[in-house]
Formats: structure tokens, C-alpha cells, sequence
């Protein structure tokens, strides 16, 4: 793992009691495996406790305490086992056959089997899973010839699904508590019931989730914390005061400020690393709703794009923990990124008023061309400051901008349910693989109305389509390489979204919070073999 301390002069912040304070139980060698309680908090709050329904941040760490996948990864994404034990692809790629884990059993003390994988991915991923349904496209079929065996049948080679196989992106979900459902609003959503290393003690919307170990979890020995305490405090710097008091052990995923995770790093009491997103790099973007009259011309979103510095929100919002956004894939994609080509559009006011002098709308009473709405996500704190620069500069080129803020629920639903929004100014994963990430926001199936973090922009190229269905069964890599660069030149001259900023992600942790990163998923993962040294 890699860490970093370093010193400098810090200013304190008043410590909030906020948190119980719960002694954890000693630890002096790694062989230890009773005792601990890691306190983290975090916002926004999740909607469900289940990431195989949703695709939210919230979501996406709470899952894999609960649920396993068929698979974990290693550093470099390197597949391990979970709940599949062996597995094996076909030479054509159409086939996959996983063996599964003998013996494992669900919190209610049902039985796992090959029924709750084929179930889970045919009923759930396939259908409420807003990157699932790209990634498992080309699933036809899972056949279950005994209860410990799943073949995954395709329609065509998926080159991404292997990487796709962990607990938080596809976490398999007991059959027999979901079967014949209303998926969604099904009550274990919110009560989840799987094969995790944690079980779920106690949940208060909106304030607090607490999970305790799962005495019966197959892995033996783990987990080792007896519990986990994550508490939902919408005051950023609450949470750094939390973290700097001793109330709190750890942060992830960037939820402090980056400012913050960098002083806090120069404290010997505290380790930051940004390893463990291997599976989540994730970017910082702002959709153009493409139904709204203004932001269907496309010198209308040109013209944006020239008046928002993505480099001074980069360094300014981001504290440089990243790179300004330069393409509609993550600079982390390394196999397939590239600004070859790609059109740029660097920061020039003047050539932003041009392009909208030209697009047709002249500065009217006031100085103002029209007007835009701006929702920003309030997952973390960065959506929200970059936001009032923006409204800024907008107005500087005659564009009077108005921020709507509102609680992580109320956002996903006014921006892809009710579609009521001009801009949507969010962070999100951009997927190990870009079928996983990517697609979602430019292929035109995405858009589905009622799905978060899907085709917001409302986006159709038929072009852009048939280069991302290409990729996404492509098995020669460098046909596959072209296909992306080709989808990056076109999409970005397009530009239904502006990237602002590839993240760097980081995990910040009092020194005595051990193993918290020890493979690719991170925090992301179960956090099963973390531990706490008294």
C-alpha cells in the first residue's frame, strides 16, 4: 500500500461530539481477530443498502459489507475467489462457468446457490442496474445444472464482464427473499440479507448505519472488526473534526475536502493512500440536457465549455488531486485513453461569446443571453463549490445561471426521473473498463428515465452507438483501442458532457487503522480483514 506522511503547521478545529466514542478491543499482531469498531462518517446518506439497485456512492460502499461477489481482485485487477471457487471461459467467449463455494449461507441462514447467482443476474443486473445493463447485455442466460454450478451464456463476447464480478458492482442477492417482487421496493433493500462478512445491527435513515461481524461467515477468521459504525454528517468540516478528535478512525472515498485529506496527511497520527480504486476511478462531469431548446445547439454547449476553466477547478476545487478533464474516458483507462485528436477546449471567455453570438442569442436586458438551472450532486462537497464558480463564469458570458441544491435522493430524482434540470454537475465511476463506466453516459439505450447516472443528457448518435457496441465485444485489443479513440473524438466534438475532472481518490486513516487497503477494491470492498491497534 502506498502511504504518505508528511509534516507542516495546522490550524485545529473544534472537535464535535457527534459520535459515541467506542474503545476498540487490542490488537498487537496481525494474527489477532477479535475486538475493533471502525467509526467513519460520510454523505450524503443512502437511499438503499444494496448496490445491486443502485449505483450511488453511498450504496457502493455500504453493499460489499453485506454481500459478496463471485469474485474479488487483486492489485491490477487480478481476479480472486469469493463466492465462485474455480472458473473458466470458453475459447469463443461465450460461455463462462463458475464453480461456487460450498457450503456458504445467506444471514437468514438459507442456503446459497447457483439459483441466487442466475436470479440476481438476470432479474436485477441485467434490469435495475444502471451499468449492468451495458455490461451484461449480451447475457442470455445463466443455466444452473446443480446448486453449485452457473454457466453464463452469451450472445456475443463481453470483454468487460470478467472485471465486473465483485461485491460491489454485482453483488448477488438472495432469490429467495426477492423472487416474485417488486425489485425495487422491496423492504430487504433497506434490511439487507446476503452472504457478507457484516450484518446489519441497526439503521436510521438518513443518520447512521451500524453493522456488527457475522459470526458464521464462510471466510474463517473474518471479519476481523466486530463492528462498524458509519455515521451520516452533512457538515464537511464536522467530519474532519470527527476524523482530527479521534471520534472517527477513517474517511473514504474524498469525503472531507481535498484540502483537508492533504493537511490531515502531514500529521504522523494519519496515513492517506490512493490505492484501492482500481476498480472506481471516478470523475467529476456535468451533463448537458439535450431536450432543453439552449443546450441542444451544440455551439450553445461549446461556448460553456470554453468559459469554465477546468484547470482552476481542478487545482482550486480538487486541490490537484487529479488532472482537468480531457476526454469522456478517465486518464486511469490508460489501455484505451487518448486526447489525439480529441477536441480541446481550453478556457477562453471571448471565444465562448462568439460561439454564442453565433448559436443565435445576444445579450439581452441586463447583459443576459437566457437562463439555465445548475444541479449540483451533493455527494461530497466539491459538486457544490465548483458549482458557484461556474454560475460565475456563465454569468460572465451572459448566461444567468441558477443553483438548485438538494438532498443525493431528491437530486437523482429531478435529474433522471423527473428530467426536470438544465445542467447536472456530479461525480461518478467511470468503470475499470469503459463498457463498464463509460457507455452508460453516451450510448442512447441508456437512456431509461428513472435509472441514476445513466444517459442524462439525453444523448443519440447512432455513430457513437455502433462504436460503443463494437468496443464492447471487441476481443482484439488493438480494433478495440481504435474503437474507443475513435468514440472519444466524436463524443467530445458532440459534447453532451463536459469532463471537468479525472479524481484522484483517497483514503485518509488514523495510523492505527490497519489493512484497510489491501487489494484493488479498497474501501470498496468488505473490509473484512481491517482491523484496529489499541
Amino acid at each position: 500500500m502506498t502511504t504518505m506522511n508528511r509534516r507542516s503547521f495546522l490550524s485545529t478545529l473544534a472537535a464535535a461530539g457527534v459520535v459515541p466514542t467506542v474503545m476498540a478491543g487490542s490488537r498487537r499482531a496481525l494474527a489477532q481477530t477479535s475486538g475493533g469498531v471502525l467509526r467513519t462518517p460520510a454523505w450524503p446518506a443512502p437511499t438503499f443498502l444494496n448496490s445491486a439497485v443502485s449505483t450511488g456512492g453511498p450504496e457502493s460502499f455500504l453493499s460489499p459489507k453485506f454481500y459478496d461477489g463471485l469474485l474479488g481482485y487483486e492489485y491490477g485487477m487480478v481476479p480472486k475467489a469469493s463466492l465462485a471457487t474455480e472458473w473458466s471461459m470458453s475459447d469463443d467467449g461465450l460461455t463462462v462457468e463458475f464453480k461456487l463455494r460450498d457450503g456458504v449461507k445467506w444471514h437468514d441462514g438459507e442456503a446459497f446457490t447457483a439459483r441466487d447467482v442466475a436470479f440476481t443476474f438476470m432479474e436485477v443486473l441485467k434490469v435495475h442496474h444502471g451499468r449492468g445493463r451495458t455490461t451484461f447485455a449480451a447475457l442470455e442466460s445463466v443455466e444452473t445444472p446443480d446448486d453449485l454450478t452457473a454457466i453464463f451464456h452469451l450472445s456475443r463476447p463481453t470483454p468487460a464482464l470478467m472485471r465486473a464480478l465483485d461485491s460491489r458492482e454485482s453483488p448477488i442477492l438472495p432469490a429467495h427473499l426477492y423472487e416474485g417482487t417488486d425489485i425495487m421496493a422491496n423492504p430487504v433493500n433497506t434490511a439487507p440479507v446476503g452472504t457478507g462478512p457484516f450484518l446489519l445491527e441497526n439503521y436510521e435513515i438518513g443518520a447512521n448505519v451500524v453493522m456488527v461481524k457475522n459470526p458464521d461467515y464462510w471466510d474463517e477468521g473474518f471479519p476481523r472488526l466486530d463492528r462498524m459504525v458509519i455515521q451520516y454528517i452533512a457538515d464537511p468540516a464536522t467530519r474532519v473534526a470527527m476524523l482530527e478528535s479521534g471520534q472517527a478512525d477513517a474517511i473514504f472515498l474524498n469525503q472531507i475536502p481535498a484540502q483537508e485529506i492533504l493537511r490531515l496527511a502531514e500529521l504522523p497520527e494519519f496515513e492517506m493512500t490512493t490505492d484501492g480504486f482500481e476498480a472506481m476511478p471516478s470523475a467529476q462531469q456535468m451533463d448537458f440536457n439535450l431536450d432543453n431548446e439552449f443546450l441542444a445547439n451544440k455551439l450553445v454547449r461549446h461556448a460553456i465549455a470554453h468559459a469554465i476553466d477546468v484547470n482552476w477547478i481542478t487545482q482550486n476545487v480538487w486541490y490537484g488531486m487529479g488532472q482537468p478533464g480531457r476526454s469522456p474516458l478517465h486518464f486511469d483507462q490508460r489501455a484505451y485513453f487518448t486526447t489525439e485528436g480529441v477536441p480541446s477546449y481550453p478556457y477562453d471567455p471571448a471565444r465562448a461569446n462568439e460561439l454564442l453570438d453565433e448559436a443565435g442569442y445576444p445579450r439581452g436586458a441586463g447583459g443576459m443571453r437566457f437562463a439555465l438551472t445548475l444541479d449540483p450532486s451533493p455527494w461530497g462537497t466539491e459538486s457544490i463549490t465548483a458549482a458557484s464558480y461556474i454560475k460565475e463564469v456563465l454569468r460572465q458570458v451572459g448566461i444567468d445561471v441558477t443553483i438548485r441544491t438538494q438532498d443525493f435522493a431528491v437530486f437523482v430524482q429531478t435529474v433522471y426521473t423527473d428530467r426536470n434540470h438544465d445542467l447536472a454537475l456530479y461525480t461518478a465511476s467511470m468503470g475499470v473498463d469503459p463498457t463498464i463506466g463509460v457507455h452508460r453516459f453516451y450510448n442512447s439505450a441508456s437512456f431509461l428515465p428513472g435509472t441514476g447516472f445513466s444517459n442524462g443528457a439525453h444523448y443519440v448518435n447512432p455513430e457513437v452507438d455502433a462504436l460503443l457496441n463494437a468496443a464492447s465485444v471487441e476481443t482484439d485489443e488493438a480494433a478495440r483501442v481504435q474503437e474507443y479513440a475513435d468514440f472519444q473524438r466524436l463524443a467530445y466534438e458532440d459534447l453532451p458532457v463536459l469532463k471537468v475532472t479525472d479524481i484522484s481518490m483517497a483514503t485518509i486513516a488514523s495510523v492505527r487503522v490497519k489493512d484497510h487497503t489491501v487489494d484493488a477494491l479498497g474501501a470498496l470492498g468488505s473490509l473484512k480483514q481491517c482491523w484496529i491497534e489499541e
